[in-house]
């Protein structure tokens, strides 16, 4: 395959006019900040995000490259189809669900990141570990990110494709090492129009090809393979309800949603927001299961792709940039392949940013250097952002299934973060005993449950379990491997919870009935709670001041407000609910 100059010439323009947004979202923060610290400025915006831009970069939590391409993907497997592209509804479901329960409090207590209400709690040594499942999500993230857009680049033009990953994440580490969210929120705009655009206008071209059936016949017939409504059979309906559960609850505790989360001028907002994105995933899914579709009613021997349809290629994951590739006019092609590759190179740039912001405050700052200052803290993150952007662009030229390395990277979220996120906030009483408990229990739950895509075999055989094969058809070779059909990553969850509330009321009545003697509370969770001495080992540091953890009270936050003002502010939210069990549990 030649290389396509047009398509070149259509990637140039996009990813220029992406990078020109991220500059100019940088020289218009800079220009417009008035005092407060830079650092938080970078992590959350200096919290006035509003409803246009907030709902764009909200949406785009999700909707990004894996999303799109994951999507097609499974419209188009024959032995899945639409009832199994879980993605769209899941993180719908998912954005409602935080809208409705956890955004408000999250918001109304003025935390900068997600792993703040854990390092309140249950010390800075959990927030620690806490942080350890999150950064593997978001780089895990980030790597299906950029593996769909290998994917979609090595259809346009046959060039080094690494080299064009590498570039790609070059240039949204730039932007995002200059303007920090505000770079991220406004790219995220483009980005979305970006898709729309480019998805819509080759969606008309691809129906009326000659090559491709009807889809409302192939949706329930069978033409060139299986209907591409799909089907779940009896056996398989707890794995699917297992992964819908993954995607609808294991979607909610990631700092990328929260950073956007906590990045709105207020509560209320941060809610409209959520709902918002909501709706704007499941638009923005259309195209893609539309395309999907067509790939699925495309007699692939009539288009300049050839005899063998991608499925008999393991080209499956490369379905939505063959369709535009291959059934559209070659000036629609590259018009919709070089938004979409634009797209998917701003998208990779919020988990990225996230990591990064999450490493300098909670373990940087919190952690080791509670004096740092906020120059110091913007160095580490800028250090850590090109740190990150690479270890996620070496995983994504290592990939399989987007699909799959998009589950993937929601399991331990899922298992080991949801959980602990419904006790800190929910729950009162809990504490680091049981958060290291219901920690335990997730993990080995679910790694005993082993993982096909890494080929880490079970320790842990669940009911239901079978052998499955998959046949890779360019070699022949045939893989063998242990399917759990029991909702093991749920149950695995649940587990996880119990966990961390049983052990949390248990240690709780032994060191304080005396039956356990309190020199053996090692981790100061229980006998020195509610001591001033125990307060002051974990210190929030905001413009050089040491403000001790229990002064972290819910706060009503203003527009643009300081890290300082949020957390020094002693005057407590009316709302129910809004503020941390624990909070009452120690003014009581």
């Amino acid at each position: 395959m030649a290389i396509h100059a047009e398509g070149l010439v259509a990637i140039v323009i996009f990813y220029v006019l992406i990078l020109f947004v991220g500059i100019w979202a940088a020289w218009k923060n800079k220009n417009s900040a008035h005092g407060g610290d830079r650092s938080e400025s970078i992590m959350v915006g200096g919290r006035d995000i509003g409803l246009f831009v907030g709902g764009f970069t909200m949406t785009a939590t999700w909707v990004g490259g894996g999303y799109i391409n994951g999507t097609a993907e499974y419209v188009y497997l024959p032995d899945y189809g639409l009832a199994w592209a879980q993605a769209p509804f899941g993180y719908a479901l998912s954005l409602v669900v935080g809208g409705l329960f956890f955004a408000k409090p999250m918001r109304s207590r003025g935390y900068v990141t997600m792993l703040d209400p854990f390092q309140q709690l249950y010390g800075e040594r959990m927030g620690g570990l806490l942080f350890i499942p999150a950064l593997m999500g978001e780089i895990f993230w980030s790597a299906a990110i950029l593996s769909a857009l290998g994917a979609t680049l090595s259809v346009i033009v046959d060039i080094n494709i690494n080299m064009s990953v590498v570039i790609s994440a070059l240039i949204a580490i730039f932007y995002t090492l200059v303007g920090g969210l505000y770079s991220v929120a406004y790219t995220d705009v483009v980005q979305l129009f970006c898709i729309f655009l480019g998805l819509w206008i080759s969606v008309p071209f691809a129906l009326s090809n000659p090559a491709v059936s009807d889809i409302s016949v192939s949706a329930k017939e069978e033409i060139y393979q299986s209907p591409w409504l799909g089907k779940i059979e009896p056996e398989d309906k707890w794995l699917w309800a297992d992964n819908f559960c993954l995607l609808m609850l294991g979607g909610i505790p990631w700092q990328v949603y929260f950073q956007r989360v906590l990045s709105a001028s207020s509560a209320t907002y941060a809610q409209v927001l959520s709902f918002l994105a909501a709706f704007g995933c499941l638009v923005m899914a259309v195209p893609s299961v539309l395309i999907g579709a067509i790939g699925a009613s495309t007699d692939w021997n009539q288009t300049t792709y050839g005899s063998l349809p991608p499925k008999d290629k393991d080209e499956s994951d490369m379905i939505l940039p063959i369709v535009l590739q291959h059934l559209c006019p070659p000036y629609i092609s590259f018009f919709g392949l070089g938004a979409v590759s634009a797209a998917v190179m701003s998208s990779a740039d919020s988990s990225i940013l996230s990591a990064s912001s999450m490493f300098a405050r909670n373990i940087y700052q919190l952690a080791f250097r509670q004096s740092a200052s906020d120059n110091e803290i913007v160095w580490v993150m800028r250090v850590t952002i090109f740190v990150f952007g690479a270890l996620a662009t070496a995983m994504a030229l290592l990939t399989g299934s987007v699909y799959g390395l998009w589950y993937l990277s929601s399991d331990l979220v899922y298992v080991i973060i949801f959980p602990q996120l419904l006790s800190v906030l929910f729950i009162k009483g809990t504490n680091t005993y049981g958060s290291v408990a219901g920690y335990i229990f997730g993990l080995l739950l679910r790694i005993g449950g082993g993982e096909p895509y890494l080929k880490l075999p079970p320790f842990i055989f669940y009911p239901g379990w079978v052998m499955q094969e998959k046949i890779h058809h360019l070699t022949g070779d045939v893989e063998h491997f242990v399917q759990q059909r029991f909702p093991f990553k749920t149950v695995s969850m649940l587990a996880s919870f119990l966990a961390n509330v049983s052990f949390s009321y248990l240690t709780k009545y032994l060191f304080e009935s005396g039956m356990l003697s309190h020199k053996y509370d090692f981790l100061d969770a229980v006998v020195s709670k509610h001591s001033k001495e125990i307060m002051d080992k974990a210190t929030l540091v905001s413009n050089h001041d040491n403000i001790i953890l229990s002064e972290m009270a819910p706060v009503k936050q203003g527009l643009g407000a300081s890290l300082a003002g949020t957390f020094t502010n002693t005057e407590v939210l009316s709302d129910d609910g809004a503020s941390s069990p624990e909070v009452y549990e120690n003014e009581n």
